[in-house]
């Protein structure tokens, strides 16, 4: 699965397609030029079940750790995934385990 990433201004989203259709996106915004954060994830039904919601999430803890940011995971799921995987807890914006 290809993830791509479009941003303007200070919105931005990393999503999945699939015959030019958008299937899964994690929507974020950028607070100031160091915090990025998540608000929403979701992920349709041609990808459920597959960890699509999980790439998302590690796309943009990637692009955090690029760019020298931290994360708050307003988004449940992105929470969720921070709890449980330990790994990407680098980019939180405060300990949240």
């Amino acid at each position: 699965m290809e993830i791509q990433r479009k941003q303007h201004e200070n919105h931005g989203k990393f999503f999945i397609e699939i015959d030019g259709k958008e299937v899964a996106e994690m929507v974020y915004r950028i607070e100031d030029d160091n915090v990025m954060a998540i608000d929403h994830t979701e992920v349709g039904p041609e990808l459920k079940g597959k960890g699509a919601g999980l790439l998302l999430v590690k796309a943009g803890v990637e692009y955090a750790r690029e760019h020298h940011m931290k994360i708050i995971p307003y988004c449940s799921f992105a929470k969720a995934m921070f709890d449980k995987k330990p790994e990407l807890r680098d980019v939180l914006m405060r300990d949240e385990q």
